[in-house]
């Protein structure tokens, strides 16, 4: 898995990025996802190009109030199905037709308020990346954090670790302790440049502009650059003292407490396994000892003695359930909290601004 450490960043167009953008937007709250193409330049995954993939069709109804659930689950399975993999190849064909960028690079989805790590998520990529030196990504674009003002687009691949145990299926504890591997080695996640090209950006550099009418005077010394300055300063923008917390932010923690409450499903899912597995072992154990004190009394008897491990087929002892769920929660969970941190940076700086009118018993 060297391709890894060569690969460092992802560059991507800024067309690409508008053609995600519109593709997520037009499917949202339903889950979009789609094909990306381009090439590798010297550990730099270029994305030049993308095109969505078909959707099923499900019209919602109030007599099948499951049907948006119904069309996520099948947009977030698309991009390994065997029908979308065909049409994928069949537009990398037309796109090299074109003379256009035809290298398959990976596949974007589109998020909702931060909830991507799943379980979709690992097996499309997976699908992309489990071939040797495979240089793809997963593009993940959340809507919703979009919609606030700021870009949302980040690049993600599988760890060589959580490939190799995807590849055997052994999500036991023995083996995540044996490979230490944790939920912070699901995911790695690789910086993103917009990039525009030369004609576009020689074309914004020549757009017209209005003469000035006058000749301009320019300043000669610091103090004429100061003398127009008003003495009172800007209108301060009263939006930025609102104290009212981001209805975003909100959700986010009402997510984030979902997701705690999984993980303590979990938990108490393999705590039961293991009190089974105590069960059954102390079952064995009196099993193995009887049996051992019944050869005993035959050895004394000049008799063969009994088979001692045939508890293995009177006794069934519990199989562990897997630790793959529970360890993409916490990565989910993680990327909650990075989310509820970045809001309330911002919400504590008010809180300690008002802090004396808010709790006005505890001023000195």
């Amino acid at each position: 898995m060297a391709d890894v450490i060569n690969l460092t960043s992802v560059k991507i167009e800024a067309l690409v990025v508008m053609k995600i953008v519109k593709a997520c937007a037009a499917t949202f709250p339903t889950t979009a996802t789609g094909s990306i193409v381009g090439m590798d330049n010297g550990g730099v995954l270029e994305i030049t190009n993308s095109f969505p993939f078909p959707t099923a069709d499900i019209a919602a109804s109030d007599s099948h109030p499951n049907d948006h659930m119904a069309a996520s689950n099948i947009a977030a399975a698309a991009p390994r199905s065997k029908a979308n993999v065909a049409y994928q190849n069949e537009m990398i064909k037309y796109l090299r037709e074109v003379n256009v960028d035809a290298n398959n690079v990976g596949w974007y989805t589109s998020a909702n308020m931060g909830n991507f790590v799943n379980s979709s998520l690992v097996e499309n990529q997976f699908f992309y990346q489990k071939e040797p030196n495979e240089r793809t990504v997963a593009l993940v674009h959340d809507v919703s954090r979009s919609s606030q003002g700021a870009l949302s687009l980040r690049a993600f691949r599988l760890s060589p670790s959580f490939m190799a145990a995807y590849k055997e299926g052994k999500f036991t504890t023995e083996n995540m302790q044996k490979t230490k591997l944790t939920y912070k080695d699901v995911l790695l996640e690789l910086p993103i440049t917009v990039h525009n090209s030369h004609l576009l950006t020689s074309f914004l550099h020549q757009m017209p502009s209005e003469l000035p009418k006058k000749e301009l005077e320019f300043p000669a010394c610091l103090a004429d650059l100061t003398k127009n300055s008003p003495d009172v300063p800007l209108y301060p923008n009263l939006d930025s003292l609102d104290l009212s917390i981001d209805p975003y932010l909100e959700r986010t923690c009402d997510m984030l407490l979902d997701s705690i409450e999984t993980h303590y499903t979990e938990l108490n899912n393999f705590q039961y396994f293991q009190r089974q597995l105590a069960r059954e072992q102390t079952k064995v154990t009196a099993w193995k000892t009887k049996r051992a004190a019944e050869n005993a009394t035959r050895a004394t008897q000049k008799l063969a003695p009994l088979p001692e491990d045939e508890w293995e087929r009177l006794f069934k002892l519990p199989t562990e359930p897997s630790r793959l769920e529970g360890m993409l929660n916490a990565r989910q969970v993680e990327q909650y909290s990075r989310q509820v941190d970045g809001f309330t940076a911002s919400i504590t700086s008010k809180m300690f601004a008002v802090k004396s009118n808010l709790l006005p018993e505890q001023q000195q």
